[in-house]
């Protein structure tokens, strides 16, 4: 999937636009009329994603489905179809007003309705969608988040299987288990910025063949290097369909420390609040810092990341660490120093 943003294109895009006439009509050209051809690509998408991943000889699943009214509720039916899966639609009906719940699984309020349902039905996974299906979030048959880093360790996993040796992209506030999953099963992974360009950028440098987010956002050098959500559930169904336990104690080997998640603080001033930040962790012996992506400090039991937001006077923190009071004392040191 060619990259494009304002250094790739859509500045050369802008300035054509401008050429245009005052009445919007485009620069008249001898060019011949081009033709138009209508084509139903579901079917072969859904037969593509399947072949990538064999769910043929797995054992019945019930899977409960939030589409949170988006794009999920049209192509799941189609993916879906034939698999030893017994699906349980949820907000299936396309609308773009969103009725019942925002479609953005990351935010915990999105997936209550989804947690209900599987503790109700005693399914064996729930899976969310966002609008436009390329993010997937994973409920385990508790009812409880399955954090996107275990997700991101378990298909690097299933994909280095494929591939032995092969590069795996993740981003830096993805979890320290991710590069260990990776190294474990031989493979080679590589730490980015934050964000789809970023990722997409080293996959297509380094021939990775998978990069995954914090953000549940999964990519696939099978699928153009693009994020698909469809191709990173049909891995999680495999994978709980190919052994006998449930989906808690699969991912609990993925899910190795105590994560914060991200924590948003409005500030005054953003550059001023992280510069206190760094001013009280550099120059100690017992920590390392790096500026890959916002600040990142790391120690030899923690680590946490600092990021600006671009759009929105915030700053973004995450911390990680081997034991939850390690990673609440951290937290909460930093959240100090940024809150004033």
């Amino acid at each position: 999937a060619p990259l494009l943003g304002q250094d790739t294109g859509l500045a050369e895009i802008r300035a054509l636009a401008e050429e245009w006439s005052p009445a919007g009509a485009p620069p008249a050209t001898d060019a011949p009329e081009g033709t138009l051809t209508r084509r139903d690509v579901l079917t072969d998408y859904a037969a593509h994603l399947r072949s990538l991943v064999d769910l043929t000889s797995i054992r019945p699943l019930k899977a409960v489905v939030d589409a949170g009214n988006g794009m999920g509720g049209h192509t799941v039916p189609t993916v879906f179809e034939g698999l030893p899966v017994e699906l349980d639609p949820m907000y299936f009906e396309l609308d773009g007003t969103f009725p019942n719940h925002e479609a953005n699984p990351l935010d915990p309020k999105n997936i209550v309705d989804l947690q209900k349902r599987v503790k109700e039905t005693g399914a064996d996974i729930g899976l969310a969608f966002d609008g436009d299906a390329d993010r997937c979030f994973v409920v385990d048959e508790k009812g409880e988040p399955v954090a996107p880093s275990a997700i991101t360790a378990l298909v690097a996993a299933r994909e280095l299987a494929k591939d032995p040796g092969a590069t795996v992209i993740h981003n830096c506030i993805t979890s320290w288990s991710v590069p260990e999953v990776v190294k474990e099963n031989g493979g080679t992974p590589v730490r980015t910025r934050v964000g789809h360009s970023f990722i997409k950028a080293e996959m297509a440098r380094t021939g990775a063949i998978f990069g995954g987010e914090h953000s549940a956002h999964y990519y696939f050098r099978d699928f153009w290097n693009a994020d698909t959500g469809m191709l990173a559930a049909l891995h999680v169904l495999a994978a709980l369909g190919g052994q006998d336990g449930p989906l808690s104690s699969l991912v609990a080997q993925y899910d190795r420390y105590a994560a914060s998640g991200e924590i948003n603080s409005t500030v005054d001033d953003q550059t001023a609040r992280a510069a206190a930040v760094r001013a009280a962790y550099e120059g100690r012996d017992d920590v390392e810092l790096d500026e890959l992506d916002g600040l990142t400090v790391t120690a030899a039991d923690w680590w946490f990341n600092l990021r600006a937001s671009n759009t929105e006077p915030l700053l973004r923190l995450n911390v990680e660490a081997r034991d939850t009071a390690t990673m609440e004392r951290v937290r909460d040191e930093v959240l100090a120093l940024v809150r004033g």
